[in-house]
């Protein structure tokens, strides 16, 4: 049960931000095999990534808590500056707040977050099969650069 749920809350439609700009010369390229080398999720240490894309903005960490009254969500990885409402044309910093404009979970949408850290670097979205078994995730949001390596 724990995977379905996993799938269905980390799989996405593949749909981008309309202004996020693709990466001109990622580390990994789109198509390529890259071994992912965090734990966002339970499954995913480990796993043999698949890149589906590729882009260069800036990256954000966040604690919120979801529009459908669960629990509060701490260190959320990743959340991206054209995810947010109305973000500005500069970087949020650490303690900053914001309104998160994406639905990579259930409850994500709208609801305010805290950011608790800040990376400008290439962030990946990414197809994988959950070292755990069960169905492939696919287009999960996001996936920095320092958090893949060669296979």
């Amino acid at each position: 049960m724990l995977d379905f749920l996993c799938s269905f809350f980390y799989s996405g439609s593949g749909e981008v931000p309309d202004d996020l700009q693709e990466a001109e010369n990622p580390t990994f390229e789109v198509g390529s095999q890259a071994i992912i080398e965090t734990d966002h999720m339970e499954g995913m240490k480990g796993a043999e990534a698949t890149i589906v894309g590729a882009y260069d903005t800036t990256a954000y960490a966040v604690t919120d808590t979801p529009t459908d009254g669960g629990e509060p969500v701490e260190n959320h990885k990743w959340v991206i500056h054209t995810e947010l409402e109305n973000p500005g044309d500069e970087p949020l910093e650490t303690g900053d707040q914001a309104t998160i404009a994406a639905d990579h979970m259930e409850g994500m949408d709208g609801a305010t977050a805290t950011v608790d850290s800040t990376e400008e670097t290439t962030v990946y979205m990414v197809d994988f099969v959950p070292t755990t078994g069960g169905e492939e995730v696919t287009n999960h949001k996001w996936v920095t650069e320092s958090e893949l390596s060669p296979e």
